[in-house]
């Protein structure tokens, strides 16, 4: 993220009288991505399956934005359509819709030949039905505003990981649905983009708590020496994704990762 643009999202406000909903904004980069729309004049639909959404909402009143929270389990297609139908009720429109969310077991280390079913359906359900649910339930409010969809992939989709192997084929499905969606609904005027990060989360720190060694490692790999943190460097760029500057950005998964990615 360049200074400059950076500096246009927030003071010439780029994202006013949009209304953004952000899945799996209780923390991490969902609230990272919720705290820099709504920095840059969004109205942010923040959801998450328990308070932490709340939490989310009052950090972005405090610094003067517009927020409503909305619990919902993204597996739940119910839950989705309720979370949109909240954004028409309150803001009126829907601008754009942000999948985020992610399972409790996104970083759970396995083998692929010891994993269990039950760890497969907690990634999918997830990450690709989930997507699903977003999209569908979304489309025709996007329709309306001529907004855009993004949903938040990983490297490990692209490259692959020798030790997330459910997680890479989850979030690949999930590269896949941007292209395909970008080619199905550019027509109608809705952009369609991925976002693959590598940031800085809650539970990166816990996995940099049981392994002292883990985070020089990582910061090794990246060539910026350090490891990005979910508003700053991440969520201005969804911003600048949901913005006009991006009218003419679809079918692609934009990788922030500090050049530790450039292959893909």
């Amino acid at each position: 993220m360049t200074a400059l643009l950076k500096d246009k999202l927030l003071k010439d406000k780029l994202l006013k009288d949009k209304v953004v909903l952000v899945t799996g904004a209780g923390g991490g980069v969902g609230r990272g991505i919720a705290l820099a729309c709504a920095a840059a004049g969004a109205e942010v639909v923040v959801t998450a399956r328990g308070a932490s959404g709340e939490e989310t909402t009052e950090m972005i009143r405090a610094e003067g934005g517009s927020a409503h929270a909305v619990r919902c389990d993204v597996t739940d297609r119910d839950d989705v359509e309720r979370s949109v139908a909240e954004a028409l009720r309150v803001y009126g429109g829907l601008d754009a819709m942000v999948h985020n969310a992610t399972s409790r077991e996104s970083s759970q280390p396995h083998a692929l030949e010891e994993a269990s079913l039950e760890l497969w359906e907690a990634h999918a359900s997830v990450s690709v039905r989930g997507s699903f649910h977003c999209a569908q339930a979304s489309f025709g409010a996007l329709v309306e505003t001529g907004g855009s969809l993004i949903l938040l992939t990983s490297p490990a989709g692209i490259e692959g990981s020798a030790t997330l192997p459910f997680y890479g084929m989850a979030k690949a499905a999930q590269r896949a649905l941007v292209k395909s969606l970008a080619l199905e609904w550019g027509p109608s005027g809705v952009r369609v983009n991925g976002l693959a990060p590598l940031a800085r989360t809650e539970a990166l720190d816990r996995a940099f708590e049981a392994d002292e060694t883990l985070e020089a490692r990582i910061r090794s790999l990246v060539p910026l020496g350090r490891i990005g943190e979910p508003t700053v460097d991440v969520g201005y760029v969804a911003a600048f994704l949901v913005s006009d500057w991006a009218n003419y950005v679809s079918g692609q998964t934009l990788v922030v990762s500090g050049g530790r990615f450039t292959l893909l």
